[in-house]
């Protein structure tokens, strides 16, 4: 990342698009250090790909500016601007092999045979496809097909590679052990990545920086860390990561105040309270099994905001298997419980919009 006062890779000033009557990014301000990898992060319709494209050149904006380098390239071409992107759909001609498949953008651009292949061959080392130069895409895995997709973008040597959501068709095991293997190219390559993903923890594994956009805007930018310890707001607390909410009566009655709360389900004990630590007790409801932990919905003896006359507020606690048998947590239904957190866990975050709704595994 760069140093303080170095000019930034992407700066975005002001940025909007609408789309006839809608608008789909309402004022976004960003600054994207070089060599940074940056994710923008939200739901479906949040405005995070729009900005991607905006950034690419596929989309216009209807106000703002974009710079890339300090330079403004707000009207330029895409062709003009230096940088590539990979989509979730690789792209790949099937007739022909992968070295072909990276070289082709040197081929068009007339970039000499000897030194296009010798690209193309560097691009597949870097991205561990170094032995598949002959291979043809159908004899790939998905794994493989995204990396020749990578290959093929960074052999044009831009300055920004952007990211759509390039692991979005691959199975759970194989996405994870791509998170790991892109972290590494991007370190290795040390160009700035500009990452899109509705994945709360694709962005956590991979971002030095993350932006979490709803509605058209950006709602906090921060390291992962901090965006996980200390979101601004509800609706960044609900979207990255599971948060139990506390507001109205149930802020009061259990942690003595007004306000808007969260505490993350890991922070609870369940059946210990820590010295020093705020206790309430409830009943469990519900029992999720993880296989390598369990979610404890716990209802409280206290009344909820949304039914205060009615079932009582929930936290949700998680808690590891590490002394427990398959069938015990779900013979814990009814059990009343005591549960525990110190007072440093709770994050208060004051006034907020409304926690989203679960999030699903569909491209934003």
């Amino acid at each position: 990342m760069r140093e303080t006062g170095e000019t930034p890779s992407i700066r975005l000033v002001d940025l909007a698009k609408d789309f006839g009557s809608v608008r789909a990014v309402d004022g976004v301000d960003l600054e994207i250090a070089d060599g940074e990898f940056f994710s923008m992060l939200g739901p479906s319709g949040s405005g995070k790909t729009t900005v991607l494209r905006m950034i690419a050149g596929f989309e216009q904006p209807t106000r703002g500016r974009i710079e890339l380098a300090g330079v403004d390239v707000t009207h330029q071409a895409p062709f003009a601007r230096d940088v590539n992107t990979v989509f979730q759909d690789y792209a790949l001609f099937p007739h022909m092999s992968v070295l072909e498949n990276v070289e082709y953008g040197l081929r068009v651009k007339k970039v000499p045979r000897a030194e296009r292949r010798a690209r193309a061959a560097e691009a597949l080392e870097t991205v561990r496809l170094g032995g598949h130069v002959e291979r043809r895409p159908s004899q790939l895995s998905g794994g493989q097909r995204q990396r020749v997709a990578l290959a093929r973008a960074l052999v044009n040597r831009p300055k920004v590679l952007l990211l759509d959501e390039p692991l979005g068709a691959l199975d759970l095991k194989l996405r994870r052990e791509m998170q790991i293997e892109l972290k590494e190219i991007q370190r290795d390559v040390g160009i700035t990545f500009v990452f899109v993903t509705h994945d709360q923890e694709e962005a956590l594994t991979l971002s030095d920086r993350i932006a979490v956009f709803n509605d058209g805007r950006v709602q906090q930018v921060a390291t992962p860390r901090e965006l996980y310890e200390q979101p601004d707001s509800a609706f960044v607390a609900g979207f990255v990561g599971t948060s139990n909410l506390l507001d109205g009566p149930a802020a009061r009655r259990v942690l003595g105040r007004d306000g808007v709360f969260s505490i993350r389900p890991e922070k609870i004990h369940l059946d210990e309270a820590p010295e020093g630590a705020d206790t309430v007790e409830g009943v469990i409801r519900e029992v999720v099994y993880l296989g390598s932990s369990n979610h404890y919905v716990v209802e409280l003896d206290v009344p909820g905001h949304h039914d205060p006359h009615g079932h009582g507020a929930t936290l949700t606690v998680l808690r590891q298997n590490l002394h427990t048998t398959a069938g015990e947590p779900a013979d814990r239904r009814g059990d009343r419980v005591r549960l525990a957190w110190l007072p440093e866990h709770v994050i208060e975050l004051g006034t907020a919009p409304p926690v989203p709704a679960p999030h699903t595994q569909e491209s934003a």
